[in-house]
């Protein structure tokens, strides 16, 4: 009886162990999930980004934007 007890428990152990890796995977695809969603979402910021410089040098036809820079001293 006392080797099936000590095999119950290992059991128990590798079972517990097995549920254990598997909230981790589970915590892992989550976070990959979000990470594709960030990437995504960086993508259509810089495609956005993009077509609202081109919008705004369109708006400045042939003519340059007109910077002043500071004095310094």
């Amino acid at each position: 009886m006392e080797k099936r007890d000590v095999a119950d428990r290992q059991l128990d152990a590798l079972l517990e162990r097995l549920d254990r890796l598997c909230d981790e995977v589970h915590t892992l695809t989550l976070r990959l999930d979000t990470n594709e969603q960030l990437l995504r979402i960086s993508h259509e910021l810089a495609t956005l980004n993009e077509s609202l410089q081109a919008l705004a040098y369109a708006a400045l036809g042939q003519q340059g934007p007109s910077v002043r820079r500071r004095r310094t001293g």
